[in-house]
């Protein structure tokens, strides 16, 4: 099921305008969005920071405040029709704004869209690094196509995914993910630099007297990789995902500082919608 503005798209009164709001989406590519996933009691764990991201990415992309209550509204009334779990997306973009008239005044339309999501053990991920940096690395945007063009590389070649190299040789973040270390002291590293604060990763930081891991965040170069005991990407599909290599470093993707993460993860109380 698809909503705009919170109503679904096969009873939009206006069916005309539904198709041509898609359009504009699809064609200018100017927009931000939150991934979140729904248990089946309609609970999202981090919720207040999916909401906290919507607001902060709409104030930087379209310079307005956006309503998150409206927003929250919207995602109500779509879980009344869908069952979880579910990977929820709300979409965040202007149907009036396109190429010709991108610096106008904008009041934001929310898109709903979900996808069926199952359980967050995944097998673990092999990477390759390539030099790439993320425009406005901070925001969630809609703007895939350099991640999506450089995944499909390694995918094509075998890999699993990318990580990303800045120019200094540290690296940074996944393509749709954060990236951690744990150390020969079990201790969790976040490479510093340009990344996404992703909410699955803050919600581990948050989380750490939980764990009982020590966190900090630091640069990680690339001749630092042999010294890692283990890798790990985490976002809200997968959790805390195990990295069996990076390029021809291979890591332990069973180390013990992993379960507790996973385990202090679940533990973080769920939100209701």
């Amino acid at each position: 099921m698809v909503t705009l503005n919170g109503s679904p798209l096969d009873s939009t009164p206006d069916g005309e305008h539904a198709t041509e709001a898609l359009l504009r989406l699809a064609l200018t590519n100017y927009g931000h969005f939150t991934t979140m996933r729904v248990e089946p009691d309609k609970t999202v764990r981090g919720l207040a920071l999916h909401l906290e991201r919507l607001q902060r990415d709409c104030r930087a992309v379209f310079e307005v405040d956006l309503d998150t209550d409206r927003v929250r509204g919207f995602i109500r009334s779509y879980l009344t029709s869908v069952n979880g779990p579910v990977s929820l997306r709300i979409t965040v973009f202007d149907a009036s704004i396109g190429l010709g008239n991108i610096a106008a005044d904008a009041h934001p339309d929310i898109l709903v869209t979900s996808s069926p999501s199952g359980p967050m053990a995944a097998t673990p991920l092999t990477t390759v690094t390539v030099p790439f940096t993320r425009d406005a690395a901070a925001i969630k945007h809609v703007g895939l196509w350099s991640q999506m063009r450089l995944r499909r590389g390694a995918q094509r070649q075998g890999a699993g995914d990318v990580i990303f190299v800045e120019p200094d040789g540290t690296v940074s973040e996944g393509a749709t993910w954060n990236l951690g270390f744990i150390t020969a002291g079990g201790d969790v590293v976040w490479p510093s630099g340009p990344v996404l604060p992703g909410v699955t990763m803050q919600l581990i930081q948050q989380a750490q007297e939980t764990s009982g891991v020590a966190q900090k965040t630091s640069p990680v170069h690339l001749d630092d990789l042999g010294t890692m005991s283990a890798a790990f990407a985490t976002n809200v599909s997968v959790g805390v995902r195990g990295i069996a290599s990076i390029n021809d470093v291979s890591f332990d993707v069973e180390h013990p500082a992993l379960d507790l993460m996973r385990k202090a993860y679940g533990e973080v109380p769920s939100e209701l919608v």
